[in-house]
């Protein structure tokens, strides 16, 4: 507790340090920090003039759009930071006007959406206005390492609609299930994303949201943020954020498999009821997270000599 408390008590000198000896950059940051906070978080814009961009996105996140997660966002993005600290601190800090053309793309996407009031649109140029803010005051070297930071803001866009593209996603648990019930010798019937026993008074319906886009958006931001602090080597990088949609559809596929085991088992009512409610968190996400990390790891079997671990060896940009 002592050496982080020291450790802050560094970082709060180190700030006021540079405040001291780069009073106009201060003076900008600060600026920007006021005016991205009032045009984000005060204008009201959206919902009759209620709500501003960020209220607005908050009311987003809640269980019945699929996307509860993107809450936990700004504490990942803040722990990142965090985390590369020691880069940040050793990185040459010459600003660059390249910055500016990231902080115009940001501003025209947030006009935009403000006059076709679509506010994933303005939100869309927050990275943006990050990205180029942090170019224009810090320089190309503190801009890389916050790169990936700050591309994680871009799973706070609500999605929205995009339930309404989950048919395929649908059909093809549908189908998982359909293999993995005849496999375990349980007879079932499919039609269309519905699932029927043979013999028995229950069935389930695989609606949208059982689709597992929830899980699948969720699992492709663990697995970039593992890759991105584990993992060196690029292609592997790739290989595993790519297939981290494939980690998803199997957690999913074994979550809904277990409800029609106890459904089969004689207990429909507590696995369409209590159990679906949260199967999704006790077993469709470490299904995922345990398949990603036993791929990640054969890979690495497989392919040695490039994993990066923790501090060991150097943190993963």
């Amino acid at each position: 507790m002592k050496s982080q408390l020291t450790e802050l008590a560094g970082i709060g000198r180190g700030l006021g340090h540079w405040l001291r000896a780069n009073p106009l950059q201060a003076l900008l940051m600060a600026a920007l920090l006021g005016l991205v906070t009032y045009f984000f978080g005060f204008l009201p814009l959206y919902a009759n003039h209620s709500q501003a961009i960020w209220n607005w996105a908050w009311m987003r996140f809640l269980p019945q759009y699929n996307q509860e997660h993107s809450k936990l966002i700004p504490v990942i993005v803040a722990f990142l930071v965090w985390y590369h600290r020691d880069d940040l601190r050793a990185a040459p800090k010459r600003g660059s006007n390249a910055g500016l053309i990231f902080i115009a793309i940001g501003i025209c996407c947030y006009v935009v959406g403000a006059r076709a009031l679509q506010a994933r649109v303005a939100i869309l140029g927050f990275p943006f206005l990050a990205f180029g803010s942090v170019l224009f005051l810090w320089g190309r070297q503190v801009a890389r390492i916050l790169l990936f930071p700050i591309a994680l803001l871009l799973f706070m866009i609500p999605l929205g609609a995009i339930e309404q593209m989950t048919f395929r996603l649908q059909f093809l648990i549908v189908g998982a299930v359909k293999f993995l019930s005849h496999l375990f010798g349980i007879a079932i019937i499919t039609v269309g994303t519905s699932i029927r026993p043979v013999s028995g008074n229950w069935g389930f319906d695989i609606a949208e949201g059982c689709s597992g886009i929830r899980s699948l958006i969720a699992m492709v931001m663990l697995t970039a943020i593992y890759v991105h602090i584990f993992e060196k080597t690029m292609w592997k990088k790739i290989a595993i954020l790519v297939f981290s949609i494939v980690f998803a559809i199997i957690g999913n596929a074994g979550r809904i498999f277990t409800i029609i085991v106890l459904a089969r088992l004689g207990f429909p009512n507590f696995a369409g009821g209590i159990y679906h409610d949260w199967s999704t968190y006790l077993l469709s996400f470490p299904i995922a997270l345990v398949s990603m990390l036993g791929f990640a790891k054969l890979l690495n079997i497989l392919f040695p000599g490039s994993r990066a671990k923790g501090g060991e060896e150097g943190h993963a940009h």
